[in-house]
């Protein structure tokens, strides 16, 4: 199939104005923010040296701390001061997305602003300030008239530096709900679709190259003394942003948000809801790869309408119960629990996506284990893998006190490579997911988990507070309710885990909503 035919080329096509206009957004107001901040500290402090060096140093520790780690902390932050404000002042604010990438990437844009700043008008020549200063000048017209002219050159290399890393860092605010061209690389790392990585890599360096030149352009033109290159730059520099952000103001904003968490079958099960809400008259769009905790408050408040998740991971995760009970005894509870934050639990999908302890099945034949009681004795000498949350979850310390597991080695790893790890020898065990047809693609067995230490974890729909008494949204999502088997999620995850034109997400929910449109 050639490029101009591969229907992921097309849909890649299709979503660059959003996703490139909100990576723009938030990277100008990211860089904006940081420049407001960095040029007014770094001139305070330039005749300061403890304030030059505490700024400097706190700036430096900022980029020790890794992107995505950075992004994540701030949302939780802005989650409990919206909460306060909510209580003390009346109003709150969207600690989703925007706010929190933004407020990051400026911490991130702050090292190199400052550091050129300090640089740049420490450099100006004695002399020249003598000059100032015997021409009658007072300290404000020497700083604007004659330093910060003279430092232009350098602090431009320094904004130079800032916007090529607001730029690339910005792709990793995908998880914290900010959309951006990071949408490319995870939904594509998570379904193997190549074409997206590919796609978003090349289109983020684009964008921070062309960026990059005309700022270039500009700090040219200044070193130069070129009224010329600096207006080409400025001019090159407002076109840029005017036609990333115009079709994306202009583009009619959905009114239905549907959430996703990271791995496949939620991109293929958020697809499928948004294609019902959209066939009922709805205007719906995703917010996908967002980690199980952030989906859960963006649910609660309000900033996503619906998600699909898992009356296990809610129960265990989410409310911190450390017993393990009856399926039905266990969702009504979790819809009494729910129904107390406002949260509707709206249905079941009909089938059960539980943790599972997952082995080559050969390899479990040749060591007689067949559950995790078997593995248990074994287990000291092998490695096990799971995904980024598993460990960290309270399953995981449930199966380790009901079986007394101790592993040689833990990894992580994205969820989909886990499987071809296993089967390659990579790692003995991993920690899969029963509804994934890859357990049948590499022909590896589940373990039994005869001391119920894992909750059952049915696929449920959560509808957010205000969507509560939504009769036409919840209208056009009640056909999906108890129609999905694990047979026919199974068979969408292994298409949806190819690395073809089929294995679009939305050609896969398609797909699965023919199976199941007509029972």
């Amino acid at each position: 199939m050639s490029l101009s035919t591969d229907p992921r080329w097309s849909e890649a096509l299709a979503h660059l104005p959003d996703y490139l206009g909100n990576h723009v957004r938030v990277s100008v107001a990211a860089l904006a923010l940081g420049l407001l901040i960095s040029l007014p500290l770094a001139i305070i402090a330039r005749n300061r040296p403890v304030l030059r060096t505490a700024l400097l140093g706190l700036a430096s520790i900022v980029q020790t701390v890794p992107g995505l780690a950075l992004l994540a902390l701030f949302y939780p932050l802005l989650l409990a001061l919206a909460a306060l404000t909510a209580a003390w002042l009346g109003f709150s604010f969207s600690a989703f997305g925007f706010l929190p990438a933004v407020l990051a990437l400026a911490l991130y844009s702050m090292l190199p602003v400052l550091r050129n700043t300090i640089t740049g008008l420490s450099g100006v020549d004695p002399a020249v300030l003598e000059a100032a200063q015997g021409v009658g000048m007072t300290p404000r017209q020497s700083l604007t008239m004659v330093e910060l002219p003279l430092a232009l050159p350098v602090m431009m290399a320094g904004i130079r530096t800032a916007a090529v890393w607001v730029i690339g860092t910005a792709t990793l605010s995908t998880p914290i709900g900010q959309t951006s061209l990071g949408n490319y690389i995870f939904a594509g790392l998570q379904t193997q679709n190549w074409v997206f990585v590919l796609f978003g890599c090349f289109a983020a360096a684009v964008l921070a190259l062309v960026v990059d030149q005309l700022l270039a352009l500009i700090e040219n033109g200044l070193r130069n003394r070129s009224r010329i290159r600096t207006a080409l730059g400025g001019l090159g520099i407002a076109a840029l942003i005017a036609a990333m952000l115009v079709p994306a103001i202009a583009r009619p904003h959905a009114r239905y948000v549907v959430g996703a968490k990271t791995f496949t079958e939620q991109y293929v099960l958020s697809a499928l809801i948004t294609q019902r809400l959209q066939a009922a008259g709805l205007s719906a769009t995703t917010r996908a790869g967002l980690g199980s905790n952030v989906i859960f408050d963006a649910l609660a408040s309000g900033d996503i309408d619906v998600y699909i998740d898992y009356s296990g991971t809610l129960w265990a995760n989410q409310f911190h119960h450390p017993d393990i009970k009856p399926r039905a005894e266990l969702l009504g509870e979790l819809k009494t629990t729910l129904a107390k934050q406002d949260i509707t639990l709206f249905g079941e999908l009909g089938f059960e996506n539980a943790y599972a302890l997952v082995m080559p099945k050969t390899r479990a034949d040749q060591l007689g284990i067949h559950s995790i009681a078997d593995l248990a004795s074994r287990a000291p000498a092998m490695s096990i893998a799971g995904d980024y949350e598993f460990f960290s979850r309270p399953e995981w310390a449930g199966i380790q006190k009901a079986y007394g597991l101790t592993f040689r080695a833990q990894r992580q790893m994205q969820p989909d490579f886990m499987y071809a790890a296993v089967a390659s020898g990579e790692v003995d065990v991993i920690a899969g997911y029963t509804s994934d047809g890859l357990i049948a693609k590499y022909d590896l067995v589940t373990l039994a988990d005869d001391r119920h230490a894992i909750p059952p974890y049915d696929a449920i729909v959560l509808l957010s507070p205000k969507r509560r008494d939504d009769e036409a949204f919840k209208a056009a999502l009640r056909p999906l309710l108890g129609k999905i088997g694990i047979a026919q999620m199974r068979e969408a995850n292994l298409r949806a885990s190819g690395n073809d034109a089929s294995s679009s997400p939305d050609v896969v929910a398609r797909w699965l909503w023919e199976k199941v449109g007509g029972k």
